[in-house]
């Protein structure tokens, strides 16, 4: 199992407001990628499927609309954890039973299918654990087999992890995922929701819904409100929070870290600094850099501090100076190749 996810981000809220673990109050919203054709399952003639689905589990359930030319839809649950995990293992039962290619002979609970979970980078750590034995004891437990991606969807901070296995088996792994994600729930905020889209359109998109600027781990009582403010303030919006007459500094900062691979950090800082000069001043934070790696990962620790809106706004142009240069470094590597 990939065990990069080494990203830390931690906020500023104070230690009584985590809790060990998560309480029936609890709300969880669990993301998944799937397909436009599997969508179409799930939502069911009319919307049948997923009426019936809210119905049986309590859940709250819908799926992004289509997009012309994009071939997946995003699946959003929210609920209990319990109601979570009982309408994944409800939705994977309905996808194989009405897969043609499946067996006569077998029946959905025999079958073994998967579900792309979309899950916050920072939060990728939660559920590896150290030395990966966290995830190990997920798989052990619940029998389904955990695959997680390496990189970043683009235009977001999310990595996709799938999970493989009998519906039930997922059910059982959806259900501890859940819990890894509410008792680590401030690791999420700020996180940048993938949005499926051409190359071209999607990072408009997301900047005109403002919808990929949400936190999505944290339950109903600790909502940060970030859906919110990221409609009432979209990227490269003026901003009152660092309006240069404002009187008085913000009342609500909060305090952010990030672990930066250390061969990357010259790419965000820029030639003379012009790269992180324009962040701080686009996304109105102050950005402070470690000058050595904070342990063996040899990753260096980025220190943002501002309001959540502003925070969120520089997390989104970190990862996307990131995004854009490992693409420049794959095409580079390409060009390299077809020259020898």
């Amino acid at each position: 199992m990939p065990s990069d996810a080494s990203v830390k981000n931690d906020s500023s809220s104070p230690p009584h407001s985590r809790s060990p673990s998560p309480i029936p109050s609890d709300t969880l919203t669990l993301r998944a990628l799937v397909s436009t054709k599997d969508a179409g399952v799930i939502i069911g003639k009319g919307g049948k499927n997923v009426a019936d689905l809210r119905e049986q589990t309590g859940v709250k359930a819908g799926v992004s609309k289509v997009i012309p030319g994009v071939h997946e839809r995003v699946l959003t649950v929210t609920g209990s954890v319990e109601a979570v995990a009982k309408a994944y293992n409800l939705i994977i039962s309905q996808l194989v039973a009405s897969n043609p290619a499946s067996p006569s002979l077998s029946s959905p609970s025999t079958m073994h299918t998967s579900i792309r979970l979309l899950i916050s980078h920072n939060l990728m750590g939660t559920i590896i654990g150290r030395n990966g034995l966290k995830i190990k004891a997920i798989q052990d437990g619940s029998g389904a087999r955990m695959v997680a991606s390496k990189e970043m969807l683009p235009q977001s901070t999310e990595r996709i992890v799938e999970v493989q296995g009998s519906p039930e088996a997922i059910g059982r792994a959806v259900e501890e995922i859940g819990k890894c994600l509410l008792e680590d729930w401030e690791r999420g905020l700020g996180t940048v929701l993938f949005h499926p889209g051409t190359v071209d359109d999607r990072s408009g998109a997301a900047r005109r819904s403002g919808h990929g600027y949400s936190g999505s781990y944290g339950g109903s009582r600790r909502s940060n409100g970030d859906a919110n403010r990221g409609r009432s303030s979209p990227p490269g919006s003026p901003t009152q929070a660092h309006s240069p007459i404002s009187s008085q500094p913000p009342a609500n900062l909060r305090t952010q870290n990030i672990s930066i691979p250390s061969d990357m950090v010259g790419c965000i800082i820029g030639r003379s600094g012009t790269k992180i000069t324009e962040i701080r001043r686009l996304s109105g934070s102050k950005i402070s850099i470690a000058k050595a790696p904070h342990d063996e990962t040899g990753e260096r620790m980025f220190t943002i501090v501002g309001t959540p809106e502003a925070n969120e706004k520089a997390l989104f142009l970190l990862y996307n100076q990131l995004e854009s240069e490992k693409e420049r470094r794959v095409g580079r590597e390409a060009q390299q190749q077809a020259e020898d």
